[in-house]
């Protein structure tokens, strides 16, 4: 594993860095963010299962048009710069926000700079990753990544002790991070030489980049859709937490657990899926959403809660990756950024349409009917994926 590690390109390590610190500053306002919005400010489960999901969908459907554009340009750093830019100077606007207007909107401009930054992060991944360690390249920046996951919520269980449960103080502290995340890139990230695009830039969506698309790789898009219906939005995660009876105080220890086994298992996965089928691997990260959405669904205790939050955090660690390095091994050298933003923009429909589910079922029907409903969804997935496998 350490000869592995050595043999990642240092730009990889770096957009690792680049991720962490970002991922601690937005996990740091999303542990504590659904707790403001339903016992500060009023939000119903339905508005926020429509701001989660509106504001997830934005991220992954502008990546289509940052996909295709850093293609055109034959650079990817200008608009990872933007999109990392971007998403740093809506930090402040959060501890400002004293409505839920002012939320969603920061929500949105936060994630436009994650959909703008998303796929052309991808895509320099797959320019300079060694084929023979793609996997591990796309599973070290995803397990850095959920570093930063892991510390942000952890860092916010230290600051509301520390300052009494000050919500909007706390929220504060998360404009560091995303600033140092913004230096570690303009510094510290350089990219190969492309071919600029000579053409007009036309639309990202063309017939004729969607013709060169392996019959494999609208498979690992259709997966990724279904997948992305059973996974909706981890705000549902703090607010079952909630309702478990933890305090606002530690509503974030369940992101904390999640993003630990997130971490623990994403680079592991990453670096087995090169010798090992990518879709097996990602059958077993359906199989666990499915046990965790069961759990999830019953637990009346604590410690069952838990176990549903780790075994989530598992199947990301299962997927997330696995499911970037298919798009990347079914695509043209050419194309890979527009093959990262179609994906996301089928994801974020899914994602848009699965948090609106979410919080209509808790609303109406109650939380386990959430989870349920996410199981089943789980289920169709992995049926789909098996029928792929016997017919390979």
């Amino acid at each position: 594993m350490r000869e592995t590690l050595r043999s990642i390109p240092r730009t990889i390590w770096a957009l690792g860095f680049v991720s962490l610190f970002m991922d601690l500053s937005s996990e740091l306002v999303h542990a504590l963010l659904p707790v403001y919005l339903v016992g500060t400010l009023g939000v119903s489960m339905l508005a926020v299962g429509i701001i989660e999901g509106v504001a997830e969908a934005t991220a992954l459907i502008v990546k289509v048009f940052s996909g295709a554009f850093s293609d055109f340009i034959g650079r990817r750093k200008e608009l990872l710069l933007l999109g990392y830019g971007l998403a740093a100077l809506t930090k402040p606007l959060f501890p400002l926000a004293a409505s839920a207007q002012l939320v969603f909107t920061a929500r949105i401009l936060d994630r436009i700079g994650k959909g703008i930054r998303g796929a052309p992060r991808d895509a320099l991944i797959a320019d300079i990753a060694p084929p023979a360690i793609r996997g591990a390249c796309f599973g070290l920046r995803q397990s850095m990544d959920t570093i930063g996951a892991f510390l942000g919520p952890l860092l916010a269980i230290v600051l509301m002790v520390g300052f009494a449960g000050d919500i909007s103080r706390v929220l504060w502290f998360a404009v560091i991070p995303a600033a140092v995340a913004v230096g570690l890139l303009l510094f510290g990230v350089s990219e190969p030489g492309h071919e600029a695009g000579r053409k007009p830039l036309r639309s990202p969506i063309r017939f004729q980049s969607l013709a060169r698309f392996s019959r494999e790789y609208w498979w690992v898009v259709c997966i990724g859709a279904v997948f992305t219906l059973a996974r909706f939005s981890e705000a549902f995660l703090v607010l079952r937490a909630q309702q478990a009876g933890f305090s606002a105080t530690w509503v974030p220890l369940v992101m904390v657990v999640m993003a630990g086994f997130y971490m623990l298992s994403a680079y592991p996965v990453g670096k087995w899926s090169d010798s090992v089928s990518r879709t097996t691997l990602l059958g077993a990260g359906l199989v666990l959403l499915i046990l965790a959405d069961i759990v999830l669904a019953d637990t009346q205790s604590i410690v069952g809660l838990l176990l549903g939050v780790g075994l989530w955090g598992l199947h990301m660690g299962f997927s997330q990756g696995i499911l970037a390095t298919l798009v990347a091994d079914t695509t043209p050298a050419d194309l890979k950024g527009t093959a990262f933003g179609v994906f996301n923009l089928v994801s974020g429909g899914a994602l848009l349409l699965a948090s609106v589910i979410a919080g209509w079922l808790w609303q109406v029907h109650g939380a386990a009917a959430t989870f349920y409903t996410g199981a089943a969804f789980s289920a169709a997935a992995l049926v789909l994926l098996y029928g792929r496998y016997r017919r390979a």
